[in-house]
């Protein structure tokens, strides 16, 4: 039965292949075939997160259904359109000559499989042979952008991955499980480190005088990566691919957003989860948080207190949210208003209730930064049980001596930064200005990419505790607006190239209390 089960998918993922590369065809005579999905009404909400648009102005233009989703089987799906070998490979180790302007190929290997030790320093076995090559790119005299691409030999199938990083990026190995899942159905794969070593997933103080650096964060190094591993492919195998894919989330998420907008003929289908997209009021979000837990002694909730508060969310609204009675999670957090002050000690402290400080750290955490002055929501807060979710939960975000993820305002105002001095109406304004046109991918109008037949799916945990997916659904529901004044017009343009999922009690990319497979 498991035989013919497989048979059905491959028939059915090949269907849809056919079917994706008729839409191009289509795209290209201006008809468009009619959407399948309807955009579920609640995600049809006014727009309250307050994001910024991007002022780069070489960025360009972009719906999403409330279901259920599995993570693994979106990549699977999309590595699995793998169609027969087409190409033999060539001189692997010969590689070391390649030239490109502003890249040094440092090593060209030939790995014969089964057995493998990855950059990520796990041994992965039953892996085919394929060319190993490591390159850096250094587009200014202050870049220097390490990549790496794994190319099966023989036996490639024409097809490219790209794939994301996390966090400060800083080195590769986030992206390895996904490359050995590539290169076991046949397709090449790329990855970067965004240019940001020494950095890691939450300290980029190194970055800190180093704006080209920032530059490569925000969009250079993934595109330049693009293009150097589509040359790199042609050298060896004597075509380029014919057709390119790219998958991250988090920050992987705001890479797969910038490439759309920024390169929208890098890639031809795009899936971004969790997207660090509105990058500057996120971190500003994560200040915010962190300087609530810290006002006073009583406002820092430990790490027993956390667990309190989200099962006592839980209890509260798993029915209230759309789920059952039995769940561990919410599947609509939005739909859930409890109040921390519903368990607020009466006197002294408790292992069932909160003090007053601790009351209003989440209250706050829970309600988002805005702006002094204007009231303006600079970001959606924290959604309501994604509180202990996680190892980027509410625990970890207030146990650093300093704001996690902070190094991103002492590029801008210097090594000497003091978090508890910053303002959110100037402060923000300055941040902005200086780092919102090269690291937020905001801007709506995916016309360019939509026009090109390009295809974009983008996920979300509605328990992520890191990026509110409330976020993700401002920018959905800012692509829709510009599709069409007619609502159901719009929903059917967009759902022909941009479809997004909100995944119930899922975490940060992954895991989480909600279904998983």
């Amino acid at each position: 039965m498991c035989r013919h089960r497989a048979r059905d998918l491959v028939a059915l993922l090949a269907d849809r292949q056919r079917q994706v590369e008729m839409d191009r065809v289509h795209c290209r005579h201006g008809y468009r075939r009619p959407a399948r999905a309807l955009l579920h009404p609640s995600l049809r909400r006014t727009d309250y997160g307050g994001a910024q648009r991007s002022r780069a102005a070489e960025i360009r233009r972009g719906h999403s259904g409330w279901q259920e989703v599995s993570m693994k089987a979106l990549l699977a799906a999309l590595l699995a359109l793998a169609a027969v070998p087409s190409a033999r490979a060539g001189d692997c180790a010969g590689l070391m000559g390649f030239y490109y302007p502003d890249t040094i190929v440092t090593s060209a290997t030939p790995v014969p499989g089964p057995s493998f030790t990855a950059p990520d320093g796990r041994i992965y076995d039953s892996l085919p042979p394929f060319c190993r090559v490591t390159a850096t790119l250094t587009p200014t005299s202050d870049s220097l952008i390490n990549m790496e691409l794994w190319m099966p030999d023989p036996g490639w199938t024409g097809r490219f991955l790209g794939l994301g990083n996390g966090g400060y990026g800083g080195n590769i190995a986030i992206a390895v499980p996904a490359m050995v899942a590539a290169l076991k159905l046949g397709i090449t794969s790329g990855t970067t480190d965004m240019g940001t070593t020494p950095s890691t997933n939450t300290d980029a103080d190194a970055l800190v005088g180093h704006p080209q650096k920032w530059v490569d964060f925000g969009y250079r190094a993934t595109h330049l990566m693009t293009v150097v591993s589509k040359e790199i492919a042609r050298a060896f195998y004597g075509s380029t691919p014919r057709y390119a894919y790219f998958h991250g989330c988090s920050t992987g998420g705001q890479q797969a957003l910038m490439e759309a907008q920024h390169y929208p003929d890098d890639y031809h289908g795009i899936i971004a989860g969790s997207p660090a997209n509105n990058r500057t009021h996120l971190h500003t979000n994560v200040l915010w948080f962190y300087r609530a837990t810290h006002a006073s002694p009583d406002s820092y909730i430990t790490s027993d207190k956390v667990s309190l508060i989200t099962r006592s969310v839980v209890a509260a609204c798993n029915v209230k949210s759309g789920g059952l009675a039995t769940d561990a999670f919410l599947t609509d957090a939005r739909a859930c208003d409890w109040d921390p002050a519903s368990i607020q000690c009466p006197a002294l402290d408790g292992p069932d209730c909160l003090l007053p400080g601790q009351v209003q750290a989440a209250r706050a955490g829970y309600d988002g930064p805005r702006n002094p002055g204007s009231g303006h929501l600079i970001y959606p807060g924290w959604m309501r049980g994604s509180e202990n979710a996680s190892e980027l939960g509410w625990n970890s975000q207030q146990s650093s001596a300093e704001p996690p993820f902070g190094s991103l305002f002492k590029w801008v105002f210097g090594s000497a930064w003091l978090w508890p001095t910053y303002d959110y109406d100037l402060d923000m304004a300055a941040v902005d200005q200086l780092l919102a046109p090269i690291l937020n991918a905001n801007n709506a109008d995916l016309g360019a990419f939509q026009s090109l037949g390009g295809k974009l799916l983008a996920y979300h945990g509605t328990a992520d505790p890191i990026i509110n997916p409330q976020d993700t659904v401002n920018y959905y529901n800012r692509v829709l607006a510009l599709q069409s004044k007619s609502a159901s017009l719009a929903q059917k343009r967009t759902q022909q190239f941009f479809r997004l999922f909100l995944v119930p009690g899922m975490g940060h990319c992954s895991r989480g209390a909600g279904p998983n497979a």
